[in-house]
């Protein structure tokens, strides 16, 4: 009966809110049940809200520290507004496709026998922390009057930072998902765990090196 009970659970849908409460549960329904269509239109909706609040946060002050001229303002800040509308539809989508596609060339040399379904179900899923973080970070910072750019969850925010940079990219909800995109490599491509952590992390490092490079970007002398 108890063996029935948890047949039955295993066989149950993968649930996006169920990523918060129980991951583990859920990796395991997306490896015998991978679901995409549903959780992506949600996630890519759950994007476009929180990218809103960030449209709704830039104002013309901002972009005149960013150098844009005073007569140009309305129409920069009007095209700036709508492509971070459009981008945030397009992030969900190519971010599961490329990071599904990564991890399934890995999982080849691996001998993992994890399709590439199985990948793009299990990061669609993690994809709900990150657009959580969003809604949540961008919902303050619209409130507050702050910086969009900075989320107040991350270091850059605790430490009042008035560039994200590095500090930007250590980030509570972009932490959680590197521990789920570990034990979702572990649980449902049934990578080891010591390569299911090396992955998460050097997918982390790489976002951190993004973060640099637009440090550095921001610090060099215009022409």
């Amino acid at each position: 009966m108890e063996l029935q009970k948890e047949v039955n659970i295993l066989n149950e849908n993968p649930k996006l809110l169920g990523m918060f409460t129980s991951p583990g549960l859920q990796f395991e329904r997306i490896k015998q049940s991978p679901k995409i269509w549903v959780p992506l239109i949600t996630i890519s909706f759950l994007y476009v809200v929180g990218m809103a609040f960030m449209a709704l946060s830039l104002d013309a002050d901002t972009l005149i520290e960013q150098g844009v001229p005073k007569d140009q303002i309305d129409l920069v800040l009007t095209i700036t507004k709508v492509t971070v509308m459009v981008t945030g539809i397009i992030t969900p989508i190519f971010g599961v496709l490329i990071s599904s596609a990564i991890q399934l060339v890995i999982a080849r040399i691996a001998s993992s026998t994890v399709s590439f379904k199985q990948l793009l179900s299990m990061n669609t899923y993690i994809m709900i922390i990150g657009a959580t973080g969003l809604i949540l970070n961008m919902a303050i910072s619209y409130a507050i009057g702050g910086n969009p750019e900075i989320y107040i969850t991350s270091l850059a925010g605790v430490l009042n930072q008035e560039k994200a940079g590095v500090l930007g990219s250590i980030e509570v909800f972009g932490i959680w998902s590197v521990v789920l995109t570990a034990l979702g490599l572990n649980k449902t491509a049934q990578f080891s765990k010591g390569l299911a952590w090396t992955i998460a992390i050097i997918f982390f490092l790489i976002s951190i090196g993004f973060g640099l490079i637009g440090t550095l970007l921001q610090g060099a002398p215009k022409l």
